[in-house]
């Protein structure tokens, strides 16, 4: 199987009214995340691929090539329930896809799964580990907290 089926073959398990991050895809099927973004850029129109529950991992709609945000992906994650806060931004709290959601292998839902991937109970969150670097605001309050605790 090619790098891009494997993203695709995850993204289309995620749930409707659910986002997630090129990130945490890309640990999925080890890569990187630019790699993810290429992929879903390139999503065939002829696959039932859910490619605009995939955003950056500040919970926003990333940048197109041509400049702006895509519009379209904002409305359907919209039409689907999804929020954004006046920053633009999803919340992972109440809108990420959690591997719970995921049944569990057992009830068959992946029956083809391929046997390189890890279990979907293995899955990293979408949620920062304590070594990863935070961005915007977060990074703001580590580097304040650093300089006190030093």
């Amino acid at each position: 199987m090619s790098l891009y089926q494997d993203i695709y073959d995850i993204v289309k398990r995620i749930p409707v009214a659910t986002v997630t991050s090129y990130g945490r895809i890309a640990r999925m099927v080890n890569c990187n995340a630019r790699q993810v973004g290429y992929a879903m850029a390139a999503t065939p129109d002829d696959q039932a691929i859910p490619w605009h529950r995939v955003i950056n991992s500040k919970g926003q709609i990333s940048a197109r090539k041509e400049g702006g945000s895509d519009q379209r992906q904002r409305q359907k994650l919209i039409d689907e329930g999804v929020i954004f806060d006046q920053k633009g931004r999803v919340s992972f709290d109440e809108f990420g896809w959690r591997t719970a959601e995921i049944p569990p292998m057992s009830e068959g839902v992946a029956e083809d799964w391929p046997e390189d991937w890890p279990h979907p109970d293995e899955w990293p969150s979408d949620q920062p580990q304590a070594d990863e670097p935070q961005t915007g605001e977060k990074q703001e309050d580590l580097t304040a907290q650093k300089s006190t605790d030093e």
